[in-house]
């Protein structure tokens, strides 16, 4: 047997962070067994779908490496991957439901319906709609459905007990006592969710369904259509949902947007983005997966962090290479309790991937970030890209993000912003003004203009005054980079250059005497 999984995005939206986990997992299993791994697009939803939803949908599947076989821009033999274009097979499949006596057609008015609910409210039971229709003989409902073009209802079977072996929920089971009769097809011919993954999946021939947990409730239903149409069933796994960071709650674009550091938000308003756009903007929201791409996140370290999300190789290995996690995944290794999503363990992880990617390639990711905010021009000319990559060098660690560039390397390529406290406490201090004007001369001196020769002379220097080193390192530090921590004072220095140096030295006391005055 080939492995066929599928996932089945709506275009409504961006590509939301649980929403790539389960399509992770199933693209992870069908890897691992050398199967087929599908995308469709539920587009039948015409009220909620937004066409310009799908290409990001696609863009996000393709920056993270998971690539599908069959499906939209790719083609495949169980073609049109689009729901709203396979709707002949929706009424094929309904009539034959019909023609066998599972389906009927709803005879009841939106108001008699409507007065059923409330019913049930009252009488506080739950509430089951059996439709009038299911007395209907075959020939009678066939006939009925074909001259009205009414609604389509399946017909639950009565005193029945469904029961599913789940991969990662095991033994789960329904009574259909408890179920009402739901609609599948509607009087416009468009069908119900239900339906419409059920006759796919038996078209598409897909083996597994993995797929959230909060699609349990709609699986006995789903059942009964695969057994009504005379298909077998697919293996099910139901992954647990995504909790936001510290909570219960499953995780939501609303609720995410307070994840949105000050930090964060800086780099994204030196991006050109305006708070009002921070704040409103989908794909500037943590829940999903453009948040993460436009923060430059490198996306082997986002597939990492995912299939951690709920699932491990043993009970400690955190970095996980892509083709060891498709060597090992199983689905029994799934855990059945919620994920909870860590911001900060995602950081530390994009950190770890970065810390391994070639010079070069950090050059090549910051670049972008540096010409959006205004920092270099283009073309990048040779010194500039050598100066790029003197500062990606000397930022090491901290640059854990592409755009990290922003909050650790600006002041490299252009002047300070000045923390107005730390600049009058380090520089305005009694008798620093006058150290720095004496230093200046060493720094006019000095050579070669090396992190090492500038160290040293400094040293000298406040030996020579009675200094405490640290005064005058956490004056110069302040003074070149506009706050008190960053990279390594003596490479900043050697970075700048003495003309740029001595120039910021002078602004920096022009700044503090002007306010002293």
């Amino acid at each position: 047997m080939t492995v066929r999984t599928r996932f089945a995005p709506s275009p409504t939206g961006y590509l939301h962070i649980g929403g790539v986990r389960t399509a992770l997992f199933n693209w992870l299993f069908t890897r691992r067994h050398g199967g087929q791994f599908i995308l469709r697009i539920d587009d039948t939803d015409i009220g909620r779908n937004r066409p310009e939803a799908l290409q990001p949908i696609l863009d996000g599947f393709r920056w993270l490496g998971i690539l599908w076989d069959e499906g939209p821009e790719v083609g495949g033999p169980y073609a049109p991957y689009f729901q709203s274009q396979r709707l002949d097979l929706y009424r094929q499949a309904a009539r034959q439901l019909v023609a066998s006596g599972y389906a009927y057609p709803c005879l009841a008015t939106k108001e008699e319906l409507e007065a059923e609910r409330r019913a049930a409210e009252l009488a506080k039971r739950p509430y089951i709609h059996r439709g009038k229709g299911r007395d209907l003989s075959p020939g009678e409902a066939l006939q009925l459905w074909q001259e009205k073009q009414l609604p389509l209802r399946f017909k639950i079977p009565v005193g029945r007990k469904i029961v599913l072996q789940d991969i990662i929920r095991k033994h789960v089971e329904w009574e259909t006592d408890l179920l009402g009769d739901p609609v599948i097809l509607r009087s416009d011919g468009t069908p119900l969710y239900n339906f419409a993954t059920v006759v796919d999946d038996i078209a598409m021939r897909i083996t597994h369904v993995i797929r959230a947990a909060e699609h349990l409730s709609n699986t006995p239903i789903q059942m009964l259509i695969f057994e009504a149409l005379g298909a077998s069933l697919p293996a099910f796994a139901h992954v647990p949902v995504v909790n936001e960071p510290g909570s219960k709650k499953k995780l939501s674009k609303r609720d995410m947007k307070k994840f949105v550091t000050p930090e964060v938000r800086a780099k994204l308003r030196a991006l050109g983005y305006s708070d009002a756009e921070i704040d409103s903007r989908d794909d500037l929201n943590p829940a999903t997966v453009a948040y993460y791409q436009e923060l430059g996140y490198l996306p082997q370290a986002l597939v990492n962090y995912l299939g951690r999300l709920g699932w491990s190789l043993d009970d400690h290995s955190e970095i996980i290479p892509l083709e060891q996690m498709i060597r090992h995944f199983s689905l029994e290794r799934v855990n059945d309790a919620p994920a909870s999503f860590d911001p900060d363990k995602l950081y530390w992880m994009a950190g770890e991937y970065m810390r391994q990617l070639p010079i070069e390639e950090k050059v090549n990711g910051v670049i972008p970030y540096l010409v959006r905010a205004g920092l270099v021009p283009e073309p990048i000319t040779a010194f500039l890209r050598d100066r790029i990559r003197q500062v990606v060098e000397v930022c090491g660690d901290r640059l854990k993000l592409f755009s990290d560039i922003l909050t650790y390397g600006a002041f490299f390529f252009r002047d300070p912003h000045y923390d107005e406290a730390a600049l009058q406490k380090r520089v305005g201090k009694a008798g620093i003004p006058e150290v720095l004007q004496r230093f200046m001369e060493e720094l006019g001196r000095v050579e070669p203009f090396t992190p090492a020769t500038l160290e040293e002379t400094l040293r000298q220097f406040c030996e020579r005054e009675n200094l405490k080193a640290g005064d005058l390192i956490h004056a110069l530090r302040v003074i070149t980079t506009g706050v008190t921590v960053g990279p390594g004072l003596f490479d900043v220095l050697a970075i700048l250059g003495r003309q740029e140096t001595l120039r910021r030295i002078e602004l920096a006391l022009r700044r503090v005497q002007g306010v002293a005055q």
